[in-house]
């Protein structure tokens, strides 16, 4: 039997946790966000790239690197523990975190330090626009936006006022610093991008 979903209803984390099909979704402010079924094989081979030169670096280190799926909830601070009342979770590629306390069995609950999302056709509005405004609400220090088709990786990093400023846009041979780690860990695009 196929789960029937009012898509302009607000539904709750503790709603999401009760989902058991094999769609992917999201939530906004308590909002479905359907996502793509599958990922393409240039998205995952990205993604797997990506998530081994982060595990390589951080192994026996004390923050971690988690891929998609893997649920990142955004509660309100006064409503940190209450699924009921929290409304926004969100599936990104990849995310890293280095307050260990943030991590439970159901995945992250609160901000990651960093967040990856690799955009595809369908996805793309979603990535740049609307997630790229929600981390830098609740505060997610880094975020990188890769773009499979034009093999670039755009960066932004929370400045002083809680705004992303974009760093650079890296392609080709570049190696990009990863500023939560202060450049300590250098991302070869040419690794990233290998088929």
């Amino acid at each position: 039997m196929e789960l029937q979903l009012d898509l302009n209803k607000r539904y709750s984390y503790a709603d999401y946790l009760t989902w058991f099909d094999d769609k992917r979704r999201e939530l906004i402010d308590g909002f479905i966000k359907m996502m793509t079924p599958a990922p393409s094989i240039k998205h995952q081979t990205l993604s797997f790239n990506l998530s081994r030169l982060f595990g390589n670096y951080l192994h026996k280190k004390k923050c971690k690197a988690f891929y998609a799926p893997s649920d990142v909830r955004f509660p309100n601070e006064e409503n940190k523990y209450d699924d009921n009342r929290t409304f926004t979770v969100v599936q990104p590629d990849i995310y890293v975190v280095c307050d260990l306390s943030k991590l439970d069995d159901k995945g992250c609950n609160g901000a990651p330090d960093m967040i990856i999302e690799i955009v595809s056709p369908k996805n793309s509005k979603r990535d740049v626009k609307e997630k790229f405004e929600l981390y830098e609400k609740y505060g997610v220090r880094e975020y990188w936006i890769v773009n499979p088709n034009d093999e670039n990786v755009t960066v932004f990093v929370l400045d002083e006022n809680n705004k992303y400023k974009f760093v650079s846009m890296y392609a080709g041979d570049d190696k990009i610093p990863v500023n939560i780690f202060n450049g300590d860990l250098l991302i070869d695009l040419t690794e990233v991008f290998e088929e």
